[in-house]
């Protein structure tokens, strides 16, 4: 009969890396302890890795820069919502679909790099889209910008899912927010100088402005900032084939979509912590929904122009990186259930600061960047939901965990983003903020029902 040692991972976990047969008795050194091989070294080639990622995304913020690109060719309220319906069924379809192929191939890097260059290629096409049109708004200039950023996500999904894996399998389990503390203090310092030395060359225009007319020459060099993105992840998809990966002894299941989808569902109904650990992601996911409309709501009311993305780009940031710090070093000694009750209570903040610093008069236009730091905080939770569910499986089925919570995160952005868009165009911001603030808010309370993994041991 397992124990609660077992059914939690702890034990199989050296087993899966020394391709062993089950454990039957337990080790010396428990394997929550114990470094995987060449873990020096792949500590730090993961965080040079996502570093590179780091540094290449800030200029592509799903928050800031890519609504603002939709605002610029004349995308309406809706548009601007598909962008996390995409994002996050990018990030959720495909990774489940992929689930079974990654768990059946005994190197995941090679796959990882794969992916990593098909997101290159996606924003090196973008920018020569951007050269060729002058930045000119036509009618299938959205539409063309969205489908290529559709398959974009599609590649990040796999992308996430493969990293996760691979930092299950390469980095021990005291050791995970650490690298996660190293990679975003050190990325956003990179990102933050890179967007500040580079960004203002690129957006700072007079003509930037949100009166902006359609056909008039754009001035933000869009150009630059999507060759820079698509040169970063290349970059980044070099590193990752020096990863030292053992591989891993395993056959193809040859499951069907049918079938990846079935075991979701088990997984979600069976296992009763994850299906509470999967509904407050899907509360979670509530949030993304308003990503795309904070930056409008900045600009309309407050009047700001796209020079303003900048500031709001650090500020999102260096939220991040200030996050990461204390619950990279919580997570680590007393486990992630913690640091998830934290996050959720602190991301119902910025949805209600946002609606508070709009509309009042009292405050300082320029307050409205802590806004953009409360936002930071939403990768440390992904990475903490997504470190919490690695805790909590058996190795093996890591990938399916992980696509399963991925899956469940997104299904409100999938369903709704595309809605909610509409709603901020027909009834208000307000409106639509509160109703994500509530989601949230019930998400924070139900991360206090989950398990803490640590403690069965």
């Amino acid at each position: 009969m397992w124990g609660p040692v077992e059914r939690h991972g702890y034990l199989n976990y050296d087993a899966a890396m020394n391709r062993l047969p089950v454990i039957s008795a337990p080790p010396a050194k428990s394997s929550i302890d114990r470094d995987p091989p060449h873990h020096t070294e792949n500590f730090g080639l993961l965080a040079l890795y996502m570093i590179t990622m780091r540094t290449g995304w800030i200029f592509k913020t799903e928050s800031i820069i890519m609504p603002a690109v939709l605002d610029v060719i004349g995308g309406a309220g809706w548009l601007r919502g598909c962008l996390p319906m995409l994002n996050r069924f990018g990030q959720s379809v495909p990774p489940m679909l992929a689930s079974s192929f990654i768990r059946s191939t005994p190197l995941k890097k090679r796959t990882l790099t794969a992916m990593t260059r098909l997101m290159s290629v996606c924003f090196l096409v973008l920018s020569g889209v951007w050269a060729w049109t002058d930045g000119q708004s036509s009618g299938w200039l959205p539409f063309a910008f969205l489908a290529m950023y559709a398959i974009f996500f599609a590649a990040t999904g796999v992308n996430m899912l493969l990293l996760n894996t691979l930092k299950g399998k390469l980095i021990r389990v005291r050791r995970r927010g650490l690298l996660d503390l190293v990679s975003n203090l050190v990325g956003a310092a990179v990102a933050i100088s890179c967007a500040w030395f580079l960004l203002t060359r690129w957006l700072d225009s007079p003509t930037a402005a949100v009166g902006q007319t359609v056909g008039q020459p754009l001035a933000p060099n869009f150009t630059m900032i999507f060759l820079f993105t698509g040169l970063m992840f290349a970059l980044a998809s070099v590193i990752g084939g020096f990863f030292f990966e053992v591989p891993d002894e395993v056959e193809s299941d040859g499951h069907s979509s049918r079938q990846i989808y079935h075991a979701a569902m088990e997984t979600f109904l069976h296992d009763h912590n994850f299906r509470r650990l999967a509904i407050i992601g899907m509360m979670f996911g509530m949030s993304l929904t308003l990503f795309p409309h904070y930056q409008s709501m900045g600009r309309s009311r407050l009047s700001f122009s796209l020079t303003a993305l900048i500031p709001w780009l650090i500020a999102q940031n260096l939220g991040t990186a200030l996050f990461s710090v204390p619950s990279g070093w919580v997570a680590d000694r007393f486990g992630n259930r913690r640091v998830l009750n934290v996050l959720m209570l602190a991301l119902c903040v910025a949805p209600m600061l946002s609606l508070f610093l709009s509309r009042t008069q009292a405050v300082d236009r320029d307050w409205f960047n802590v806004v953009f730091v409360l936002l930071g905080l939403t990768p440390v939770t992904i990475r903490t939901l997504n470190n919490y569910t690695l805790e909590i499986c058996e190795p093996d089925d890591r990938p399916r965990y992980l696509s399963t919570l991925g899956l469940c995160i997104a299904a409100p952005p999938v369903l709704m983003s595309a809605f909610m868009g509409g709603l901020v165009d027909s009834i208000s911001f307000e409106f639509v903020f509160l109703i994500g603030a509530a989601c949230v808010f019930t998400g924070w309370l139900l991360t206090f029902s989950l398990i803490e993994p640590r403690h069965s041991r």
